[in-house]
């Protein structure tokens, strides 16, 4: 019995993520963005029965470009090119809404996931909003390409960065960048803060390393809360292992801040974040190699 050969998917995802490698890495961080891709195949919006302005309310717009100041200073940073509502590499690999497809899922699928249950699995079925993407049913044969050709190899690259960041420095710190509605977009009761840092309750990553970047914005004049209402996904809780020397924080950014939540464009807020931020990681690569060596010293 042969292998069946994985359907094609679209040119217009070559390549289906962009990696930024510094000539030489300066400090032990990761910054990864996995929701900012804006790449939309023709057949995919050929499926959705959203116009593509609609599809963007599951995107992080513009958080890779953020951060590209940062990642000058000397670290790599790995983005998706494909949207998040086409693929979303912050979910297991297999975490599959049976709603969504035509013909039974295969038996590793996760298809009792919070996150699949809300409409949001690896193959959302909605947007952020709740509205429902497909006009009709996918063959799970598509998810099942999707994943093969776009989550795994991005995985194996974050996979790769972190591992090399590793034995170079003896640890590594896996920045998880995403960015939320404000409170006007969500319908939320209060005002949010301008960024939510989530290290999995501490099981992700150093307290002090989060309470220090807690501070260092807080100090530049920001918001900040930590583990509420996020976290941190499946990429901050699947790579932090600080016992094994990796640890892994999310943040997310007040999209308020600097876009413009119904045309999808960045406000005259998105220069000066965009300083604040190479700023803050400018201080934070200095300063964080200190407190991790003078911890594990102590230890």
């Amino acid at each position: 019995m042969t292998a069946k050969t994985p359907l094609p998917l679209s040119t217009e995802l070559e390549p289906p993520f962009t990696v930024i490698v510094p000539r030489v890495q300066t400090a032990p961080f990761v910054l990864c963005s996995p929701h900012s891709g804006r790449v939309y195949p023709r057949a995919f919006l050929d499926q959705s029965r959203l116009d593509p302005q609609t599809l963007r309310k599951s995107e992080d717009c513009f958080v890779d470009e953020l951060f590209q100041g940062a990642a000058a200073l000397g670290v790599p940073m790995i983005a998706a090119r494909f949207p998040r509502a086409y693929l979303d590499v912050n979910r297991e690999p297999y975490e599959l809404d049976p709603e969504l497809f035509a013909d039974p899922l295969p038996d590793y699928a996760n298809s009792q996931s919070v996150r699949v249950v809300g409409g949001l699995g690896t193959i959302a079925r909605i947007v952020a909003d709740g509205e429902e993407i497909y006009r009709a049913r996918l063959g799970v044969e598509e998810a099942l390409a999707r994943i093969e050709q776009l989550y795994f190899p991005f995985h194996t690259a974050l996979q790769a960065l972190i591992q090399e960041t590793k034995a170079r420095f003896g640890y590594a710190i896996l920045v998880d960048c995403h960015s939320m509605p404000s409170a006007q977009m969500a319908q939320s009761s209060g005002p949010r803060p301008d960024f939510v840092l989530g290290d999995r309750f501490g099981a992700a990553c150093d307290p002090k390393l989060t309470r220090y970047l807690r501070d260092t914005l807080a100090t530049e004049g920001y918001d900040v809360q930590l583990n509420r209402p996020y976290a941190g996904g499946y990429i901050t809780e699947h790579y932090g292992r600080p016992y094994r020397g990796v640890q892994a924080v999310q943040i997310e950014i007040n999209r308020a801040l600097y876009l413009d939540e119904v045309r999808f464009t960045p406000t005259p807020g998105f220069a000066r974040l965009k300083t604040d931020l190479t700023r803050i990681a400018g201080m934070l690569f200095s300063a964080v190699p200190a407190m991790i060596e003078q911890r594990d010293a102590a230890e």
